[in-house]
C-alpha cells in the first residue's frame, strides 16, 4: 500500500510542475440587433362611406353605405398592418 501512495504521490507530483500555455486569445464575430427608427409612411384614414351619408338618409342607403365602408374598413386594415410589418 505504501509503494501504491509513493507510485501515486510522484505522479501526481509530475502533473504539478508543468505549466499549461495560455490559450491564444480568439476573434469571434458577434451580431446583436440594433434598433431602427421606423420609417414607414403614415397610412391616410379614409372618408368611409357611412360619415358622408345625409342624416334624413333612407334604411336602403344606410344599408349600402355601411356595406360598402365595411369593405373600407378591410382595406384601410391591410395597408395598417403593411406600414406596421414594414417595421419590423
Amino acid at each position: 500500500m505504501k509503494r501504491l501512495t509513493v507510485a501515486l504521490s510522484l505522479v501526481l507530483t509530475g502533473c504539478a510542475g508543468q505549466v499549461a500555455e495560455p490559450p491564444e486569445p480568439a476573434v469571434v464575430r458577434v451580431e446583436v440587433p440594433v434598433q431602427i427608427p421606423c420609417r414607414a409612411e403614415r397610412v391616410p384614414r379614409p372618408v368611409f362611406a357611412v360619415d358622408v351619408l345625409p342624416i334624413g338618409a333612407s334604411i336602403d342607403e344606410q344599408m349600402r353605405a355601411l356595406r360598402s365602408e365595411r369593405l373600407q374598413r378591410k382595406a384601410y386594415e391591410v395597408r395598417l398592418e403593411a406600414a406596421i410589418d414594414a417595421c419590423k
